[in-house]
């Protein structure tokens, strides 16, 4: 819910950015992924490619900044530990 809001602001500021775009998704899986899975989803619809690439860009480059997501890493061993990325470093 948290991050929600942040990957709504995130599209409102693409859309006043890039006036041209049509369509933002901005989609973060939640629960267990393996290795190499895909955990988050930037798709900006455009005419031209070159904005929708730009607006793409700023997306996952804010959402990495700024979005409170924390993940849990489980290692080999049997140990696991949290770690935070974006905003939740600046906490």
């Amino acid at each position: 819910p948290m991050a929600i809001k942040v990957f709504e602001q995130i599209s409102t500021e693409i859309r006043s950015q890039w006036p041209e775009v049509e369509t933002v998704v901005i989609h973060h899986r939640v629960g267990r992924l393996k290795i190499g899975e895909i955990s988050v989803l930037v798709a900006v619809g455009c005419p031209h490619r070159s904005e929708a690439f730009e607006a793409s860009r700023y997306g996952i480059d804010t959402l990495k900044h700024t979005a409170p997501i924390w993940k849990k890493e489980h290692w080999a061993d049997g140990s696991s530990s949290w770690v935070s990325i974006g905003a939740c470093e600046e906490q």
